[in-house]
């Protein structure tokens, strides 16, 4: 009786749930464990319809409530990240918690810092030498002057940066500057996925921002930090301890558009003054010039966001941004006086707009557009020639008159389809489609270059150059990207990422541009250890100052000359005038190409417990084609006294014949160390020779390459970088420790031995870069105490904090002087700042 009791109760239990369902939940996180709060959940059933969809919560959970029994797939989704699906059966019984992991839409380079647990994965993109840190984690961390990017750069390898710098993602899309603020940053990543085809560069050189979404309950944050310099120690090279003021607002709000729950809103701004000082440190005929020029900078940015779910597959968004900056008494400092300062603005207003279609569960449309323009005026605070003592004083006028304007276009377009255990990825790419323009004044005063304070008493410089003409130009400059990726899951325990990408730019005949790369992870035997082994072909940009470089010196444009051993202070007294001297011309070599990197690693990652891993990676890059420039009509050997070609100055050939090698033993600590602290420590051990210091550097001779292999200018033979937090209960401390070996810098005589105009011969038998400068080594500490300010769901937060840098006060010297004429040979005439203190409040709703 009891048996047929039972049997019919179970009958029952299925015929209710049959008819309205159990609850199906679940968590949608990103790959390094952290929640998504807002992310899109949907629940789709075999014919491919959505028959439910949920928004994720504060903590990351989803539900829902009432599923009918049968097989269905769970999708969420993300701005920023990929589509991430599971496939559930739904039964009498609700199935047990799933969890949704999703990864970015664009990969970088990865460290992650936070409380939440980082396993280790047979998965090739998921490397845990990477860095990620969340706005919870940023908010702990000491940031100098809430300049966010500036304090995790710290972790890039600046050997896989390329001609532009750092390359910066913002929400899948490569920008040129940042321009949003740091309030309104929900995600930053570096070097995940180290060898993904959908980037031109390295992993290890890039960084990828997320910025926060809006969401359908309003929610906001106001920031107010403030130094001053009565609270700071004095810079080692000021006589005294000046006024400084730096003031910063911060803050973000967003919330939904409407009741329908299909649209929100997202408002950021960031303003920042600062009142500084900077510290000269020269010499002069009369001894030493140590002098304080006060200098003015501020930025502001504004950003706003709308995002639409225009239905169940398809989502719109809209992202206007304007930025403005000021910098006044801009370059003065160290050997360089206040005469010889500039002003700097900057305008930028863009619009990015983004929509993400999904066809079906398994494949995935995201197009990005992005629309901007931008104007840069630099004036010269003064128009007189300027005079350039080797290693003693840069004065006279700036001479660097210039107007920059740009208007361009960005565009992504990415398809993602999964297919049994493949995901594949297409994408076309225009990082920059830009008309530039160039109102180009600079140097149309002269300067005169002198080899020593002997020589400039003396009145006898050693060069003297000058530019007139027509300095305006505009040209177009082209950059397009196409690739395709496939990360594979051969079977668990192991998986391979491979692609293949291809570069092209206008101006540069190169096209065999091809980019093969492939990634391998492998778990042997078991889930807390991976090893992993990577190898890819990078391509490098030229940039647009040498394309305007080399279209504004031909006919019609600007006039270059350079005079050496002429007369003081007429350059032109001995010469019938300007004309006499025969024009200098840029060019680009025939066979110019673009730079390439060649870049491989093997490396073991270690589940060291629940949520502590290491990671020990050996890394390899060898670069080829690297860009120089050359003066192919340098006054020839063995005397150097005339230019082969009489009819020109100097010709500036840019080519492409330098090479490097780099070698980096790398270690990574990351996760939760102890119960009280979490963080991520990074330690590299490496060795990195060149002989080229990029598209502007020359060699000492012309004719004579030979010496200029040495240390590579970015040469620091050991770094270590440690982030983290530990939460004390009564406050959150936060840390930031950076230390770093010297690195090499130029022996030079001064003199202009070579008759080319440069002055940077160096001693006989002297390679480049053979002198070292002194180690770097920082201390920044943040204390800070939340209060929560009222109970419930309208909970305020206020954070106030106290953040020191440089805590220890340590003197990290900078400008090290290689000239052997100078009397600071081998000494440094600047030095970064002292201790300084930063107080800040944070309000958050």
């Amino acid at each position: 009786m009891s048996l047929r009791l039972a049997c019919l109760l179970c009958l029952f239990a299925a015929s209710v749930s049959a008819q309205t369902g159990v609850p199906v939940t679940g968590l949608v996180l990103d790959q390094t464990g952290a929640v998504l709060p807002a992310a899109t959940v949907s629940l789709v059933d075999d014919a491919g319809r959505t028959v439910a969809a949920a928004t994720a919560s504060s903590d990351g959970a989803f539900q829902f409530p009432r599923v009918t029994a049968g097989r269905y797939v769970l999708r969420a989704s993300y701005d920023g990240f990929k589509v991430a699906s599971l496939s559930v059966r739904v039964g009498p019984r609700p199935p047990s918690s799933v969890t949704l992991v999703l990864e970015l839409a664009a990969v970088t380079e990865d460290v992650t810092v936070s409380d939440a647990l980082t396993p280790v994965t047979a998965t090739a993109g998921r490397n845990v030498d990477a860095i990620t840190v969340d706005a919870d984690m940023l908010a702990t961390l000491p940031v100098f002057d809430n300049d966010i990017v500036a304090t995790l750069a710290q972790f890039i390898d600046p050997g896989a940066l390329g001609n532009g710098g750092v390359t910066l993602i913002v929400n899948g899309m490569e920008v040129s500057s940042l321009n949003v603020s740091a309030s309104a940053m929900q995600q930053i990543r570096i070097n995940q996925d180290p060898y993904s085809a959908e980037y031109s560069r390295p992993g290890r050189g890039r960084v990828e921002i997320l910025t926060k979404p809006g969401t359908q309950q309003f929610q906001g944050e106001a920031a107010l930090i403030f130094r001053d310099a009565a609270i700071n120690a004095r810079n080692a090279f000021a006589a005294t301890k000046p006024p400084e003021q730096r003031r910063i607002f911060d803050g973000f709000f967003g919330g939904p558009v409407g009741r329908g729950g299909k649209t929100s809103f997202m408002l950021s701004a960031n303003d920042q003054v600062m009142q500084q000082q900077a510290f000269v440190y020269a010499a002069g005929p009369s001894g030493t010039i140590q002098d304080t020029v006060p200098r003015t900078s501020g930025e502001a940015r504004v950003s706003a966001s709308l995002t639409r779910q225009v239905s169940d597959a398809n989502t719109v968004s809209i992202r206007p941004t304007y930025q403005y900056e000021l910098d006044e008494n801009r370059n003065v400092g160290g050997t360089t006086l206040a005469s010889a300062a500039t002003s700097f603005t900057h305008h930028e207003q863009q619009i990015t707009y983004t929509q993400q279609t999904i066809f079906r569960p398994t494949l995935l449309n995201q197009f990005q557009m992005l629309l901007g323009h931008e104007r840069e005026p630099t004036v010269s605070a003064s128009a007189e020639r300027a005079i350039v003592v080797a290693g003693a004083f840069t004065g006279g006028g700036g001479q660097s008159d210039l107007i920059r304007t740009e208007t361009h276009i960005n565009l992504s377009e990415s398809v993602a389809w999964t297919t049994g255990t493949h995901l594949l990825q297409a994408g076309v790419q225009l990082p920059d489609w830009s008309r530039r323009g160039f109102f180009e004044r600079s140097n149309f005063g002269g300067s005169y270059s002198f080899a020593d304070l002997d020589a400039f008493a003396a009145g006898r410089p050693y060069a003297y150059t000058q530019q007139s003409g027509n300095g305006n130009i505009a040209f177009l400059e082209k950059l397009v990207g196409v690739y395709i990726k496939d990360d594979w899951q051969v079977r668990p325990g192991l998986s391979i990422a491979a692609g293949l990408r291809y570069d092209w730019q206008n101006y540069v005949s190169d096209r065999n541009n091809v980019a093969p790369r492939l990634s391998v992870a492998y778990a042997p035997g078991g889930r807390t250890t991976v090893v992993r082994a990577g190898a890819g072909i990078f391509t490098d940009r030229s940039g647009p100052m040498v394309i305007a470089d080399v279209l504004q010196s031909q006919p019609g444009g600007l006039t270059r000359f350079v005079i050496t051993n002429p007369s003081y202070p007429d350059p032109f007294a001995d010469q019938a005038g300007a004309m006499a001297a025969p024009p200098s011309v840029v060019r680009l070599a025939p066979d110019l190409q673009l730079p390439q990197t060649v870049q491989y690693s093997v490396g073991v990652d270690r589940q060291l417990r629940k949520a502590l891993t290491l990671s020990l990676t050996y890394t390899g890059a060898r670069g080829y084609h690297l860009f120089r420039s050359r003066d192919i009509n340098a006054p020839a050997p063995p005397l150097y006294l005339s230019r082969p070609d009489a009819a020109f100055g100097a010709v500036r050939q840019v080519e492409s014949t330098g090479r490097q090698v780099s070698d980096t033993l790398q270690a990574v600590v990351r996760g939760k160390a102890s119960r009280w602290f979490s963080g991520q420590v990074q330690y590299s051990l490496s060795r990195a020779d060149n002989d080229t210091s990029g598209l502007n550097s020359y060699p000492a001779n012309d004719y004579d390459l030979s010496g200029e292999w040495g240390p590579a200018d970015f040469q620091r033979r050991h770094r270590f970088n440690l982030i983290g937090r530990s939460d004390l209960k009564v406050l959150d401390l936060g840390v930031s420790l950076s230390m770093n070996t010297g690195g090499p810098y130029n022996e030079t005589i001064g003199a202009d031995v070579y008759s080319n105009g440069r002055g940077r011969a160096r001693p006989a038998g002297r390679r480049r870069n053979q002198l070292e400068t002194t180690g770097f080594a920082s201390l920044d500490l943040r204390a800070s105490r939340a209060l929560r300010l009222g109970v419930g769901p309208v909970a305020r937060t206020l954070t106030v904090g106290v953040d020191a840098f440089n805590v220890l006060n340590r003197v990290n010297y900078t400008s090290f002087v290689g000239t052997r004429g100078s009397p600071f040979f081998g000494q440094p005439t600047a030095a970064r700042p002292a201790r300084q203190l930063q107080i800040s409040a944070r309000f958050k709703f």
